[in-house]
């Protein structure tokens, strides 16, 4: 698709009236995928391609009849070269084109959104940029490293006019809907507690032995790193990276958004959140390489007395009310008591692998220049949730949060933790 302005920006409802008028298509857009006309096509690009891009991401947006992928972006030479593969594949041709710089994706005109899969350091910064470049955004989670970083995006995306879907596909769901639905109707009763497991976690491997660097043209050690402090090279930093307060936010910022989402949304606070945080955790040893902590416990309280319970275990959320409670697990299988609740499901359980919903959501805002269903803003009061539990821990004690301010009540030492330096030339 051709074009002098970005997708984005074109007047849709003129588009969208143009369609009812009759239509010749050619045939060779009907074959094998039948997949639509060129010019109903939404053209996007893939920044950064690891096992979430590839084995999730890149499949579901390749699956859809109107999506047409040109290009794909990544630090590391191999994966640069998979996920062109994977695009030229599905096509039959070799027209992807491959790039080590974003920059160089992001100046191409005929690219109308990019699907950003990278490292979390990098989330907030690449949306910033590409909606600068005129491109819409699918963003993976989590979004931003802190909660200043992650409102200074929100702010972004309100003023270049950004279509922004995070990447927590529970939201699209139909079994986690079904979840969100019964506790809203009150057939649990009232909501006193939600319990999330987040999974058996994250240990360390060992201590770092730095070594020199491979040369950038195989893996762009500095463009990895992105906004952080730059690091002696070593490879259990690149492997592990999530444990690092530098370059991650742990277990609880790598699981936390998709299950926060969708107690905010069974609550009816997707715009809040919790006032009060506290909790206990296991550090690692101090010679090792994780910063993260390795178990916990957080206890966070919202205004009207429901209680989030955060801790390790089997993946899924718990919703316990005076009157009986349901449980989901990350497989979507779904437990409730009393279990009559159930019957009143009407589809097939559907897993967190589920992602078609959510791409087709955001590929039909990007028509409509309507909301995502994650959008910025409620992303940004998910994430909160696990930047405060995190934040209470490191602390070691309670803290309370002012949501409407988005500040920690008379607490310095917890508010200078809201933001934090970028190195230079990253910035919001």
């Amino acid at each position: 698709m051709k074009k002098t302005t970005k997708l984005s920006r074109r007047n849709f409802l003129g588009a969208a009236a143009t369609l009812a008028a009759p239509l010749v298509i050619p045939a060779s857009c009907l074959a094998g995928t039948r997949r639509a006309a060129p010019s109903e096509r939404i053209n996007v690009g893939v920044i950064g391609l690891g096992g979430r891009a590839q084995h999730d991401l890149m499949p579901a947006f390749l699956s859809e009849k109107d999506v047409q992928c040109l290009a794909v972006c990544d630090c590391f030479a191999d994966r640069r070269n998979a996920g062109k593969n994977l695009v030229d594949s599905r096509y039959g041709n070799q027209d992807c084109k491959a790039y080590r710089f974003h920059e160089e994706l992001l100046g191409r005109d005929d690219i109308d959104a990019v699907i950003i899969a990278t490292g979390d350091r990098w989330h907030a910064v690449l949306s910033v940029i590409a909606a600068k470049a005129g491109k819409d955004i699918y963003c993976e989670k989590p979004f931003t490293l802190t909660i200043g970083e992650g409102r200074s995006m929100v702010n972004a995306m309100k003023k270049y006019k950004t279509v922004w879907q995070c990447g927590t596909q529970r939201r699209s769901n139909n079994s986690y809907r079904f979840v969100a639905e019964t506790v809203q109707s009150g057939k649990i009763g009232r909501l006193h507690t939600a319990t999330v497991f987040m999974g058996d976690g994250f240990t360390s491997n060992g201590k770092e032995n730095p070594i020199a660097p491979p040369e950038p043209e195989v893996f762009d050690y500095d463009r990895w790193t992105g906004q952080a402090a730059l690091a002696p090279y070593s490879g259990i930093r690149i492997a592990f990276w999530r444990q690092l307060w530098a370059t991650g936010g742990g277990l609880i910022c790598d699981m936390g958004p998709h299950y926060f989402d969708t107690i905010q949304w069974a609550h009816q606070s997707e715009t809040s959140g919790p006032r009060f945080f506290e909790g206990t955790a296991v550090w690692p040893p101090k010679d090792m390489f994780a910063q993260t902590p390795y178990n916990f416990n957080v206890v966070a309280q919202y205004d009207d007395g429901v209680k989030v319970i955060v801790k390790k275990g089997e993946k899924g959320i718990r919703f316990e009310g005076d009157e009986g409670w349901i449980h989901i697990s990350d497989a979507g299988v779904l437990r409730a008591e009393p279990q009559s609740i159930l019957m009143d499901r009407k589809i097939d359980k559907q897993s967190w692998r589920f992602m078609g919903g959510h791409v087709r959501n955001f590929l039909d805002c990007m028509r409509s220049r309507q909301l995502t269903a994650s959008n910025p803003e409620l992303a940004q009061r998910n994430h909160t949730i696990c930047h405060c539990a995190n934040i209470c821990l490191r602390l070691g004690r309670k803290v309370e949060w002012d949501a409407k301010t988005e500040r920690f009540v008379a607490d310095d030492e917890a508010n200078a933790m809201l933001n934090r330096p970028m190195r230079a030339p990253w910035q919001i």
